[in-house]
């Protein structure tokens, strides 16, 4: 059971606003970090990511489950299909494959079934569930499957890619975290890395997750991991920060990967009185009418933190996104890793 530091699993808050970060080790913080959303205020951004990332329900090995036959198909516009969008996974390879499957995205073989439809994925493939790298293989099998029927399966740099990238390139390099002395090697691990990932980590794993881009714009739905602004550090333009992020990989600097790391583990910057404008902010720089994002699970957003006592069944109840911060933020994360939903849904969405 993995708990996150200074946080019980049975905690639970009966609102939004009465929601508190957990008690991690923060970092030094410069002056354009001090004010709200600094690390300690309620609606803090930042934390350092030395210690666990939030607390992990046990929900044992892979679950089994049933695949339905002949599930619904996506209808088809004539320039482009549907947009659909995939929240984190993390090792849920089971999960994932019946998620498609309901959706009409893949057949019961787990094969491209969608014809030109559209699907991206938001990253986090990887750590606390049992398979990811076998979840890495899906999503780069489907992509070839989906280009050769017309549509696309894409997928986003997600902050446990970047653990786990730096994980392998560098170990127990100790790199500058403001906090005293960090590894990848030892984040990774407080923060789920699976032994068995580390062990089936191949060459065209690493290669294809340092080539993924950092965010996109879709139908006016601006596609990112993480539910920061810190992607504003790295470029005026999508294609300006995509570049960034993948020289930033590409110099195999062991500080600037981990403050690449740092950034984009922060979370809740759209979540408080100052989400709405923390998402203009972005819409504004990089274009798009929401901005739809992975990384925080559903259940923290809305307060309601699981605990060990429900994960025989009686966990958060996830429907589906969280729509928020005035309509202009989606949330993906059902919290799979917390015996909630692993969530994969067609955009656009009612507010």
């Amino acid at each position: 059971m993995t708990q996150g530091a200074g946080q019980g699993p049975d905690v639970r808050t009966a609102t939004l606003r009465d929601f508190r970060v957990p008690a991690y080790v923060h970092e030094t913080t410069g002056p354009a970090e001090a004010g709200p959303g600094a690390p300690g205020d309620p609606g803090a951004d930042g934390y350092t990511p030395t210690q666990r990332d939030l607390p992990v329900i046990n929900r044992g090995d892979t679950v089994q489950v049933q695949v339905m036959p002949e599930p619904p198909q996506p209808r088809a516009s004539e320039e482009h299909g549907p947009l659909f969008v995939v929240g984190d996974v993390h090792g849920y390879l089971g999960e994932l494959m019946a998620a498609l499957h309901e959706q009409g995205l893949v057949d019961a073989e787990g094969n491209w079934s969608a014809g030109n439809a559209r699907l991206w994925f938001l990253g986090d493939f990887t750590d606390r569930g049992p398979d990811g790298i076998g979840v890495i293989d899906l999503v780069m099998r489907l992509s070839a499957e989906a280009a050769a029927a017309g549509g696309y399966c894409k997928a986003l740099l997600g902050n446990h890619e970047l653990l786990l990238l730096g994980a392998k390139r560098f170990g127990d390099t100790p790199v500058n975290s403001g906090a005293g002395t960090a590894t990848f090697q030892a984040a990774w691990l407080l923060n789920g890395g699976q032994k068995t990932d580390m062990e089936r980590l191949e060459d065209h794993h690493l290669q294809w997750m340092a080539r993924l881009d950092a965010m996109e714009e879709a139908d006016g739905h601006l596609l990112m991991h993480s539910d920061t602004t810190a992607y504003l550090d790295y470029g005026d333009s999508i294609e300006a920060v995509n570049d960034t992020v993948r020289e930033t990989l590409t110099r195999n600097d062991a500080d600037e990967c981990w403050d690449l790391f740092r950034k984009f583990t922060k979370r809740f910057a759209f979540r408080d009185e100052s989400g709405p404008s923390a998402v203009r902010e972005l819409l504004d720089m990089y274009g798009g009418t929401r901005v739809v994002h992975g990384h925080s699970p559903i259940p923290y957003l809305l307060g309601d933190v699981g605990s060990e006592d429900e994960s025989d069944g009686g966990g958060p109840v996830i429907e589906g996104p969280h729509v928020y911060a005035d309509g202009l933020a989606i949330a993906m994360d059902g919290g799979v890793t917390m015996a909630g939903k692993l969530l994969v849904c067609q955009l656009p969405l009612a507010a």
